[in-house]
């Protein structure tokens, strides 16, 4: 049987990324990540979901800047469950 029409669909599972913001020159580096991070999918013809793309905001004196990906703002969030273990921005885990 030939390939004729197959559809074949690449995703990216669970793919993280983090940084060290302490000036806006960090934001920046983020921002140039994630715009890198973005071609690189579409290259390799992937998609991320932007519903479940979350920017959790460390430490009480971070700027908490805003990213995008896709063109779209990142919604920042106050916690995040990984692995079974819920991280909060306080560091606080349980």
């Amino acid at each position: 049987m030939g390939a004729r029409g197959r559809n074949f669909y690449t995703c990216a599972q669970n793919t993280k990324m983090c940084g060290m913001v302490d000036m806006l020159a960090g934001s920046d580096t983020i921002q140039r990540d994630l715009d890198r991070l973005e071609r690189l999918a579409c290259v390799n013809l992937m998609k991320f979901k932007q519903a479940k793309c979350k920017v959790l905001h460390f430490d009480h004196s971070n700027p908490k800047q805003k990213y995008r990906l896709d063109g779209q703002w990142i919604e920042s969030i106050p916690e995040e469950k990984d692995l079974g273990v819920l991280v909060d921005e306080k560091l606080n885990m349980s």
